[in-house]
C-alpha cells in the first residue's frame, strides 16, 4: 500500500458541551495536518463525552449529519488538508440516534457515516445499532470503521480485511484496566493483517476514567505507537511505504 501518515488523537472531552468539543477536534486537525497527517482519528462519542445515560435525556445533545455546530472541524480539515474521523450521537432515520462516526474529508464534506454495529450496556437503551460496515477511501488506501465494542467481534476486521480494507480505525473509550490493548487490537491487527490504529479518550466519563493510550499496531501485531496516558495530543504513524 501507499505510505500514509495517520494521527491517533485524544483528549478529555467536556460532558454535554459540543461547542468546546468540536473547537479541541478542529484544533487537533490543524495540528495534525501540519505534521503531515492525512487521516486524524479520535475517540468515541468526542463530540459529548462518552455519557450515553444524559445523551437519552438530552436531545439537544443529538447532532444532525449536517450539523451546523459541525462547521468548525470541516473548516480545520479543509485548511489541514486532512480527513477527521469523529464520534457523537447522530440523527438517523429511526427514533433513536446512532452512535455515528463520521468521517469528514479533506475537502470538508462527509465522506462516510458509520453506525456502532455492536452497543455496550447502557448504549442499547439510547442508540440505534447500525446495520452496515463503515468504509471510505483516501489517497487510494481503504479504511474500516468500528467503535469500541465493535473490536471484541473479530468478524468485523474480518470482513474489513476481505473488502480491501489495510486500515482499521478503532474510536473507543477504554480505561487503564481494558485488556483491549494487549489482546483485542495487537491480535486485530495480527489476524487480518491490518494496520489498527486507535483514538481513545481521556478523563472521567460515565463508564469511569479513560486512559489515552491511543496508537496503533502494524500488521504483525506491534504497537507502532503510543501516546500515552498523560495529556491531550496525537501520535502519528505511517503505514505503508511511500511509493
Amino acid at each position: 500500500m501507499a505510505g500514509m501518515r495517520i494521527a491517533a488523537a485524544q483528549f478529555a472531552p467536556v460532558a454535554g458541551d459540543v461547542e468546546t468539543n468540536v473547537r479541541t477536534v478542529a484544533g487537533l486537525v490543524r495540528e495534525a495536518g501540519a505534521a503531515g497527517a492525512r487521516v486524524v482519528v479520535f475517540a468515541e462519542l468526542c463530540l459529548t463525552g462518552y455519557v450515553p445515560a444524559r445523551i437519552g435525556r438530552e436531545p439537544g445533545l443529538v447532532l444532525g449529519p449536517d450539523d451546523p455546530r459541525l462547521a468548525p472541524v470541516r473548516a480545520a480539515c479543509r485548511e489541514a488538508g486532512a480527513a477527521a474521523v469523529v464520534n457523537g450521537p447522530v440523527r438517523g432515520g429511526g427514533p433513536r440516534p446512532g452512535l455515528t462516526t463520521l468521517v469528514i474529508g479533506p475537502d470538508g464534506g462527509t465522506a462516510a457515516r458509520y453506525d456502532k454495529r455492536h452497543l455496550y450496556g447502557v448504549e442499547a437503551e439510547v442508540f440505534e445499532p447500525g446495520a452496515s460496515d463503515g468504509r471510505f477511501a483516501l489517497d487510494g488506501v481503504r479504511f474500516a470503521l468500528a467503535t469500541c465494542y465493535d473490536n471484541r467481534f473479530p468478524e468485523v476486521a474480518e470482513r474489513a480485511a476481505a473488502d480491501g480494507c489495510a486500515v482499521y480505525l478503532a474510536s473507543s473509550v477504554l480505561g487503564a484496566g481494558n485488556d483491549s490493548f494487549e489482546t483485542v487490537y495487537p491480535a486485530r491487527a495480527r489476524e487480518f493483517g491490518l494496520y489498527v490504529v486507535l483514538g481513545n479518550a481521556l478523563g472521567a466519563n460515565e463508564d469511569g476514567t479513560a486512559c489515552g493510550r491511543s496508537g496503533a499496531w502494524g500488521p504483525d501485531g506491534a504497537r507502532l505507537a503510543d501516546a500515552g496516558g498523560e495529556g491531550p495530543g496525537f501520535v502519528l504513524v505511517e503505514t505503508g511505504r511511500a511509493g
